[in-house]
């Protein structure tokens, strides 16, 4: 039963967030309302990690079978994809590169900033 409700709030969090995606005109996926939602539950705590930690490292756990659909898709589609094959991993390189350096950056910056945090302390 635990686990039901623990399903429940993240599924409300998640309609609520297909709810934000209809009623605000931006181009933002529903999931990233969603997740937004979520953290802003956390942060104000509205909810706490307690109530939904053991359905949530369920849902990490099984996250791969969920890309096997599409995996399955982009196979079935293989012959619009073999004309475009040379750019989109051109730039799934460059971009996968790029986020790579960015988030690496941002992470030391973030480690700097406590080391001085703490130095004055």
């Amino acid at each position: 039963m635990k686990y039901m409700k623990q399903f429940c709030i993240i599924l409300l969090i998640s309609f609520m967030g297909e709810g934000l995606y209809e009623l605000l005109p931006l181009p933002v996926p529903a999931s990233v309302y969603g997740l937004v939602l979520m953290l802003l539950a956390f942060v104000s705590g509205v909810l706490k990690v307690s109530q939904v930690k053991e359905t949530a490292l369920f849902l990490i756990e099984i996250m791969p079978v969920m890309f096997i659909p599409a995996g399955v898709g982009l196979m079935s589609s293989w012959g619009v994809l073999k004309p475009v094959l040379g750019p989109v991993m051109v730039i799934t390189l460059l971009t996968t590169v790029l986020v790579m350096a960015v988030t690496g950056s941002v992470t030391q910056g973030v480690i700097k900033a406590q080391e001085r945090g703490g130095k004055n302390e």
